[in-house]
């Protein structure tokens, strides 16, 4: 990649971001805003852009807007502990057995109600008499 600025949809294609989501983590303070060209257009160097794919892989990794703005803030810190870093992905990970324990009771539900579902002609249906219970 070259230091040459690029505009948001360069941007965009060059971190995998949206346009729209780079706008959006301007808007909320998770990037700083954009240097501006002349003609008033957003423009986005190559450090921009290598903080883009940086978010962009927290989120594919689920982490929160709030935890991806602390790690941002420690990938800026080099005095930083890793000992910090490492806290926040074991809590994140601790996040994610949880919602991991959540989807496989509402997949074992869901399969037990099926399990009784006829799947036929008739009206009668346990998946929505369960739902209704539930």
């Amino acid at each position: 990649m070259s230091n040459k600025a690029m505009n948001i949809g360069d941007a965009a294609s060059a971190s995998g971001v949206s346009a729209k989501m780079i706008r959006h983590y301007e808007e909320i303070g998770l990037i700083p805003a954009a240097s501006r060209s002349d003609s008033g257009y957003r423009t986005y160097a190559e450090r921009d852009i290598h903080l883009l794919r940086f978010i962009r892989q927290g989120r594919l990794l689920g982490f929160s807007m709030k935890q991806i703005a602390e790690l941002i803030g420690l990938w800026l810190d080099q005095s930083r502990p890793s000992s910090k870093v490492k806290q926040l992905a074991l809590s994140h990970i601790a996040e994610l057995d949880d919602k991991i324990k959540e989807l496989q009771a509402m997949k074992g539900t869901l399969e037990q109600l099926a399990c009784h579902c006829h799947g036929d002609a008739r009206p009668e249906c346990p998946i929505l008499d369960g739902l209704a219970k539930l």
